[in-house]
Protein backbone atom coordinates (compact mmCIF):
# COMPACT_ATOMS: atom_id res chain seq x y z
CA UNK A 1 0.00 0.00 0.00
CA UNK A 2 2.83 2.54 0.77
CA UNK A 3 4.72 1.72 -2.32
CA UNK A 4 1.44 2.57 -4.59
CA UNK A 5 1.08 5.70 -2.19
CA UNK A 6 4.38 6.74 -2.90
CA UNK A 7 3.90 5.53 -6.86
CA UNK A 8 0.92 7.86 -7.19
CA UNK A 9 2.41 11.10 -5.38
CA UNK A 10 5.77 10.38 -7.63
CA UNK A 11 3.24 10.47 -10.92
CA UNK A 12 1.60 14.06 -9.54
CA UNK A 13 5.02 15.76 -8.73
CA UNK A 14 6.07 14.45 -11.73
CA UNK A 15 3.20 15.94 -13.99
CA UNK A 16 2.26 19.11 -12.18
CA UNK A 17 6.83 19.62 -13.07
CA UNK A 18 5.80 18.89 -16.94
CA UNK A 19 2.96 20.78 -17.14
CA UNK A 20 5.10 23.66 -15.53
CA UNK A 21 7.76 23.47 -17.99
CA UNK A 22 5.06 23.40 -21.30
CA UNK A 23 2.91 26.20 -20.45
CA UNK A 24 4.49 28.93 -20.66
CA UNK A 25 2.79 30.24 -24.17
CA UNK A 26 1.60 33.61 -24.00
CA UNK A 27 -1.34 35.14 -25.07
CA UNK A 28 -0.97 38.78 -26.66
CA UNK A 29 -4.00 41.05 -27.32
CA UNK A 30 -3.23 42.68 -30.19
CA UNK A 31 -3.30 46.56 -29.76
CA UNK A 32 -3.61 45.95 -26.36
CA UNK A 33 -6.02 48.35 -25.06
CA UNK A 34 -6.63 49.69 -28.78
CA UNK A 35 -7.86 46.49 -30.09
CA UNK A 36 -7.93 45.66 -34.10
CA UNK A 37 -8.59 49.07 -35.36
CA UNK A 38 -7.23 51.34 -38.15
CA UNK A 39 -4.47 53.32 -36.96
CA UNK A 40 -1.59 53.93 -39.06
CA UNK A 41 1.67 52.81 -37.45
CA UNK A 42 0.38 51.32 -34.36
CA UNK A 43 0.49 47.43 -34.87
CA UNK A 44 4.42 48.04 -36.20
CA UNK A 45 5.11 49.71 -32.69
CA UNK A 46 3.13 47.54 -31.04
CA UNK A 47 4.50 44.27 -32.55
CA UNK A 48 8.19 45.34 -32.45
CA UNK A 49 8.74 45.59 -28.65
CA UNK A 50 7.56 41.63 -28.31
CA UNK A 51 9.43 38.62 -28.95
CA UNK A 52 6.77 36.24 -30.05
CA UNK A 53 7.48 32.16 -30.20
CA UNK A 54 5.86 29.07 -31.66
CA UNK A 55 3.04 28.01 -29.59
CA UNK A 56 2.55 32.07 -28.36
CA UNK A 57 -1.34 32.96 -29.59
CA UNK A 58 -2.63 36.25 -31.05
CA UNK A 59 -6.21 37.51 -29.91
CA UNK A 60 -7.68 40.32 -32.14
CA UNK A 61 -11.16 42.10 -30.33
CA UNK A 62 -12.72 43.73 -33.26
CA UNK A 63 -16.06 45.25 -33.82
CA UNK A 64 -17.26 42.36 -36.63
CA UNK A 65 -20.06 44.07 -38.08
CA UNK A 66 -16.95 46.52 -39.53
CA UNK A 67 -13.97 44.95 -39.78
CA UNK A 68 -12.22 41.07 -39.51
CA UNK A 69 -9.34 39.54 -39.47
CA UNK A 70 -7.29 38.40 -42.77
CA UNK A 71 -4.27 36.21 -42.65
CA UNK A 72 -2.14 36.66 -45.74
CA UNK A 73 1.04 34.04 -47.25
CA UNK A 74 3.62 36.98 -48.49
CA UNK A 75 4.59 40.31 -47.81
CA UNK A 76 3.41 41.82 -51.78
CA UNK A 77 -0.38 40.84 -50.17
CA UNK A 78 0.93 42.31 -46.89
CA UNK A 79 1.84 45.62 -48.28
CA UNK A 80 -1.32 45.51 -50.93
CA UNK A 81 -4.01 44.32 -49.08
CA UNK A 82 -4.37 41.95 -51.19
CA UNK A 83 -6.75 39.27 -49.30
CA UNK A 84 -7.83 37.59 -52.68
CA UNK A 85 -5.88 34.67 -51.59
CA UNK A 86 -5.91 34.30 -47.98
CA UNK A 87 -4.40 31.82 -45.87
CA UNK A 88 -7.24 32.35 -43.31
CA UNK A 89 -10.19 34.56 -42.50
CA UNK A 90 -11.54 35.61 -39.15
CA UNK A 91 -14.76 37.19 -38.46
CA UNK A 92 -16.18 36.77 -35.01
CA UNK A 93 -15.01 39.49 -33.26
CA UNK A 94 -12.85 37.81 -30.84
CA UNK A 95 -10.49 35.69 -32.75
CA UNK A 96 -7.30 33.67 -31.12
CA UNK A 97 -4.82 32.68 -33.85
CA UNK A 98 -2.03 30.03 -32.52
CA UNK A 99 1.29 30.63 -34.31
CA UNK A 100 1.90 27.05 -34.80
CA UNK A 101 5.62 27.85 -36.84
CA UNK A 102 8.58 29.91 -36.98
CA UNK A 103 8.96 32.75 -39.38
CA UNK A 104 6.79 35.65 -40.64
CA UNK A 105 2.52 36.00 -40.17
CA UNK A 106 0.77 38.39 -42.10
CA UNK A 107 -2.65 39.93 -40.80
CA UNK A 108 -4.56 42.34 -42.77
CA UNK A 109 -7.87 43.99 -41.83
CA UNK A 110 -10.17 42.02 -44.07
CA UNK A 111 -12.48 45.76 -44.35
CA UNK A 112 -9.61 47.19 -47.64
CA UNK A 113 -10.08 50.71 -46.53
CA UNK A 114 -9.22 49.92 -42.94
CA UNK A 115 -6.26 48.25 -43.82
CA UNK A 116 -5.19 50.89 -46.69
CA UNK A 117 -5.54 53.21 -43.09
CA UNK A 118 -2.82 50.80 -41.64
CA UNK A 119 -4.81 48.32 -40.20
CA UNK A 120 -2.50 45.42 -40.70
CA UNK A 121 0.22 43.59 -38.25
CA UNK A 122 3.33 41.12 -39.02
CA UNK A 123 4.76 39.12 -36.83
CA UNK A 124 7.87 37.08 -36.74
CA UNK A 125 8.25 34.18 -34.65
CA UNK A 126 11.90 33.44 -33.34
CA UNK A 127 12.41 30.07 -31.71
CA UNK A 128 10.02 27.35 -29.85
CA UNK A 129 9.24 27.36 -26.49
CA UNK A 130 11.46 25.06 -24.55
CA UNK A 131 8.86 21.59 -23.43
CA UNK A 132 12.07 21.12 -20.78
CA UNK A 133 15.03 23.62 -19.14
CA UNK A 134 18.02 24.04 -21.24
CA UNK A 135 21.02 22.25 -20.15
CA UNK A 136 23.09 24.01 -17.87
CA UNK A 137 25.48 27.35 -20.09
CA UNK A 138 28.88 25.47 -18.85
CA UNK A 139 27.44 22.19 -20.42
CA UNK A 140 25.70 24.32 -23.86
CA UNK A 141 27.07 27.81 -23.98
CA UNK A 142 26.21 29.00 -27.31
CA UNK A 143 22.69 29.63 -29.60
CA UNK A 144 22.28 33.18 -28.05
CA UNK A 145 19.86 35.72 -29.64
CA UNK A 146 21.64 39.12 -29.72
CA UNK A 147 19.10 42.22 -30.55
CA UNK A 148 21.02 44.42 -32.88
CA UNK A 149 21.42 47.55 -30.89
CA UNK A 150 19.50 46.43 -27.90
CA UNK A 151 16.86 49.43 -27.09
CA UNK A 152 17.86 51.66 -30.14
CA UNK A 153 17.70 48.65 -32.49
CA UNK A 154 18.67 48.96 -36.25
CA UNK A 155 18.38 52.82 -36.97
CA UNK A 156 20.78 55.78 -37.28
CA UNK A 157 22.84 56.16 -34.59
CA UNK A 158 23.14 59.11 -32.59
CA UNK A 159 27.14 58.30 -32.55
CA UNK A 160 28.46 56.45 -35.80
CA UNK A 161 30.42 54.55 -33.87
CA UNK A 162 27.84 53.46 -31.95
CA UNK A 163 27.57 49.89 -33.59
CA UNK A 164 31.34 49.46 -33.38
CA UNK A 165 30.94 49.54 -29.71
CA UNK A 166 28.24 47.29 -29.41
CA UNK A 167 29.73 44.64 -31.12
CA UNK A 168 33.31 44.95 -29.64
CA UNK A 169 31.32 44.47 -26.18
CA UNK A 170 29.76 40.85 -27.09
CA UNK A 171 31.52 37.59 -28.12
CA UNK A 172 29.81 36.48 -31.28
CA UNK A 173 29.92 32.48 -31.67
CA UNK A 174 28.75 30.01 -34.38
CA UNK A 175 24.71 29.08 -33.61
CA UNK A 176 24.12 32.56 -32.41
CA UNK A 177 21.47 34.89 -34.11
CA UNK A 178 21.52 38.38 -35.01
CA UNK A 179 17.81 40.06 -34.51
CA UNK A 180 17.34 42.93 -36.78
CA UNK A 181 14.60 45.05 -35.50
CA UNK A 182 13.54 48.24 -37.73
CA UNK A 183 11.12 50.42 -39.49
CA UNK A 184 10.89 48.64 -43.11
CA UNK A 185 9.89 51.97 -44.76
CA UNK A 186 12.89 53.21 -43.55
CA UNK A 187 15.69 50.81 -43.55
CA UNK A 188 17.07 47.85 -44.59
CA UNK A 189 20.02 44.91 -44.01
CA UNK A 190 22.65 44.42 -46.30
CA UNK A 191 25.21 41.86 -45.81
CA UNK A 192 28.43 42.15 -47.46
CA UNK A 193 31.20 40.52 -48.23
CA UNK A 194 34.52 42.32 -47.60
CA UNK A 195 35.83 45.01 -45.14
CA UNK A 196 36.46 47.56 -48.17
CA UNK A 197 32.96 47.02 -49.03
CA UNK A 198 32.00 48.24 -45.14
CA UNK A 199 34.08 51.03 -45.37
CA UNK A 200 33.37 52.81 -48.06
CA UNK A 201 29.18 51.96 -47.82
CA UNK A 202 29.20 49.54 -50.85
CA UNK A 203 25.92 48.21 -51.79
CA UNK A 204 26.89 47.29 -55.40
CA UNK A 205 27.21 42.88 -54.05
CA UNK A 206 25.49 42.26 -51.39
CA UNK A 207 25.58 38.74 -50.26
CA UNK A 208 21.79 38.73 -48.92
CA UNK A 209 19.44 41.92 -48.56
CA UNK A 210 16.81 41.51 -45.70
CA UNK A 211 13.46 43.94 -45.29
CA UNK A 212 10.93 42.71 -43.68
CA UNK A 213 11.45 45.05 -40.42
CA UNK A 214 12.30 42.12 -38.36
CA UNK A 215 15.36 39.68 -39.66
CA UNK A 216 16.80 36.75 -38.09
CA UNK A 217 20.10 35.87 -39.10
CA UNK A 218 21.88 32.91 -38.04
CA UNK A 219 25.97 33.16 -37.43
CA UNK A 220 26.28 29.59 -39.40
CA UNK A 221 30.93 29.84 -39.45
CA UNK A 222 33.29 31.26 -37.77
CA UNK A 223 34.57 34.99 -39.48
CA UNK A 224 34.23 38.33 -39.78
CA UNK A 225 30.46 39.16 -40.82
CA UNK A 226 29.76 42.40 -42.52
CA UNK A 227 25.85 44.37 -42.30
CA UNK A 228 25.24 47.55 -43.70
CA UNK A 229 21.73 49.48 -45.22
CA UNK A 230 21.23 50.56 -48.89
CA UNK A 231 19.54 53.85 -47.69
CA UNK A 232 21.47 56.88 -48.52
CA UNK A 233 23.36 58.71 -45.94
CA UNK A 234 22.67 55.90 -43.43
CA UNK A 235 25.09 53.87 -43.49
CA UNK A 236 27.68 56.57 -44.03
CA UNK A 237 26.19 58.09 -40.34
CA UNK A 238 27.37 55.55 -38.84
CA UNK A 239 24.35 52.29 -39.47
CA UNK A 240 26.59 49.45 -39.96
CA UNK A 241 27.69 46.68 -38.33
CA UNK A 242 30.65 44.19 -37.76
CA UNK A 243 31.00 40.92 -36.02
CA UNK A 244 33.38 38.78 -35.55
CA UNK A 245 32.19 34.64 -35.27
CA UNK A 246 34.07 32.84 -33.02
CA UNK A 247 34.03 28.53 -33.48
CA UNK A 248 31.88 26.63 -31.07
CA UNK A 249 34.56 25.49 -27.81
CA UNK A 250 35.99 22.20 -28.67
CA UNK A 251 36.81 21.48 -24.80
CA UNK A 252 34.90 19.01 -22.90
CA UNK A 253 33.34 19.98 -19.71
CA UNK A 254 35.68 18.12 -16.46
CA UNK A 255 32.25 17.47 -14.50
CA UNK A 256 29.11 17.40 -15.98
CA UNK A 257 26.63 19.11 -14.36
CA UNK A 258 22.68 17.89 -13.84
CA UNK A 259 19.90 20.80 -14.34
CA UNK A 260 17.50 22.09 -12.16
CA UNK A 261 15.30 19.95 -13.58
CA UNK A 262 17.70 16.30 -14.06
CA UNK A 263 17.72 17.42 -10.00
CA UNK A 264 14.41 17.16 -9.48
CA UNK A 265 13.71 13.84 -10.98
CA UNK A 266 16.71 12.42 -9.41
CA UNK A 267 15.68 13.68 -5.75
CA UNK A 268 12.10 12.30 -6.74
CA UNK A 269 13.29 9.34 -7.85
CA UNK A 270 15.33 8.75 -4.80
CA UNK A 271 12.64 9.87 -2.21
CA UNK A 272 9.74 7.96 -3.96
CA UNK A 273 11.09 4.59 -5.17
CA UNK A 274 10.50 1.29 -2.44
CA UNK A 275 13.13 0.73 -0.20
CA UNK A 276 13.89 -3.17 0.93
CA UNK A 277 13.01 -4.35 4.09
CA UNK A 278 15.18 -6.27 6.11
Amino acid sequence: MATTTRTRMFCFVLVMVLMGCCCSAKIYKVGDSKGWTAKKGTYYEWAKRKEFQVGDSLMFEYDSNVNGVTQVSTRLEYQFCNSLSPKAVYNTGHDIVTLTEPGYHFFISSNHSQCLAGQKLVVFVVRDHPMIPPPPRKILPFGKDYKVGDSNEWRVPEESDFYSKWSEEKQFHVGDNLLFYYNDQVDDVLEINSDLEFRFCDTTSPVAVHNGGQDLIRLTKPGIRYFITSKIGHCEAGLKLRVVVRPLSTSVPKKTQLSPFDRLIKWLHDSFRPHPHH
